[in-house]
């Protein structure tokens, strides 16, 4: 679906008000989600104000394709903005005549369709008779600060916008595009290689799913080479039964290799009463982010290094419609795992592309000929070297801070931007991936509509400092 471009000039009138005015930088999945919670406030008193610089609302990086081969990882049974409206999107979907599957509601949609329903979230606030409490502005925020009134947002093309309160929801930090132009990072939209040409992908996680599905759609019959350190894909979507958990029974603060234990303990569980690994992940997943919180500091630490890829591949799965061509493309020798490091990417003498690797075990470098490589490492990049301008501001005046583990801003357990003092901010908060320091599991949908709707309730009432 072909979205209304977000306008810029004239600004829509915004409704007077008692409660607060929020402006919120970012406009994919995160800051809609944000806004649709502070607007269905049945008070009716929060304004709204999303800074976006990207021509389609709800979309953002994750909901951006238009590859219809390219399918959410969640069924749509799960997948509502509104926690105490679980068939939301199951409703709109039936309006649109999109059909879900056999199941009624636990198929696996397409991601632009979900982008269509993000932005549909909006319309009631940005159209028809009503108060106006929505503007969309079209624009790039390149700085963000507080004054005695509020906040000011200050945009690239100098105008500035006042609010009482501002929400990060800037997104996963990204790099940059190769400045050389040698690799394609997995968000860009490059040509699309010749057929016979090599393929490296680098990572083997959902990108490179996305990027292997979209090869083979066009008809590509050269080799496709996913390099990656485990080579070991995401597992597959099934069937499964919630294994119930009481929150008294975890762990809190133990040791990781103690929560291994426990989990695998969960596991076993799920398997003696018939079930699989899926039902005990599954299970756990209200309480990964208390048990994140009192992790201590090294164990976070220990945890990244040991255990997040093995959750990873089994915590985000695989739709059996996205597995089904992958194993066939392994099958049949037209994609090729292999367990390397990659060292980077270079041209030879003639001026070919080539990918150097080192094997898992060995020694030596090996220079693979390609034609194109694919840069599908995930979404754990550096967050002050890929910060987004309003981020690269916050953090150069002090006002915000990375988190020891460098996985995101330092945010407090209540969404609040820690600034360089420790000091939790009560005007400047921060939802989505950009949180995700402070809540690990903070990815995926229904864990951002949680932390939008807590938020947006403790801003409505709260007053305005």
């Amino acid at each position: 679906m072909i979205l209304d471009p977000i306008p810029t000039a004239p600004l829509a009138p915004m409704a007077d008000g008692a409660g607060p005015h929020v402006v919120i930088i970012g406009g994919g999945a995160s800051g809609v989600l944000m806004a649709a919670h502070l607007l269905r406030d049945p008070q009716g008193q929060a304004r709204v104000t999303i800074i976006e610089g990207r021509n389609m609302l709800g979309c953002g990086v994750a909901y951006s394709t238009s590859d219809p081969d390219h399918l959410l990882n969640t069924r749509a049974s799960s997948m509502s903005a509104f926690p105490d409206q679980p068939d939301h999107f199951r409703d709109w979907l039936a309006t649109q005549g999109i059909a879900t599957g056999p199941d009624q509601g636990d198929g696996f949609v397409s991601r632009s369709t979900y982008g269509a329903y993000m932005a549909s979230l909006t319309l009631p606030w940005s159209h028809g008779d009503g108060p106006r409490r929505l503007r969309c502005l079209r624009a790039v925020c390149v700085a963000l600060a507080e004054d005695g009134c509020g906040v000011v947002a200050h945009l690239a093309d100098g105008r500035a916008v006042r609010a009482d309160r501002a929400v990060l929801a800037t997104g996963h930090a990204l790099p940059e595009p190769d400045p050389e132009g040698l690799m394609q990072g997995s968000w860009e939209q490059g040509p699309m290689p010749d057929r016979d040409d090599r393929v490296v992908i680098v990572g083997s996680g959902l990108s490179m799913v996305d990027q292997v599905l979209s090869l083979l759609r066009c008809g590509h019959r050269g080799e496709i080479l996913v390099v990656s350190r485990r080579a070991q894909l995401p597992r597959v979507h099934a069937a499964t039964r919630l294994l119930s958990i009481d929150i008294g029974d975890v762990p809190l603060g133990a040791p990781v290799s103690r929560l291994m234990a426990w989990l695998r303990g969960l596991v076993r569980q799920a398997e003696a009463g018939g079930g699989t690994w899926r039902d005990a992940l599954d299970g756990l997943r209200p309480h990964i982010t208390p048990i994140w919180q009192a992790l201590p500091q090294a164990e976070r630490a220990r945890f990244l290094r040991h255990a997040a890829s093995w959750w990873e591949i089994h915590r985000h799965r695989l739709p059996p419609e996205s597995a089904a061509p992958i194993r066939a493309a392994i099958r049949t020798g037209r994609m090729r795992l292999l367990a390397a490091s990659f060292l980077g990417v270079e041209r030879d003498g003639e001026g070919a592309l080539r990918a150097v690797i080192r094997c898992r075990g060995g020694r030596t470098q090996q220079r693979v000929k390609c034609a194109h490589v694919i840069d599908c490492r995930g979404i754990r990049r550096d967050p002050e070297q890929n910060a987004t301008p309003v981020v690269a501001s916050l953090l150069g005046a002090g006002k915000a801070r990375v988190d020891p583990l460098r996985l995101g801003l330092d945010i407090g357990p209540d969404a609040a931007v820690i600034d360089a003092q420790g000091r939790p901010s009560d005007r400047i908060f921060a939802i989505g991936p950009v949180s995700r320091a402070a809540f690990w599991e903070i990815t995926a949908i229904p864990d951002i509509r949680n932390q939008a709707a807590d938020l947006a309730r403790r801003m409505v009432a709260q007053p305005v400092p």
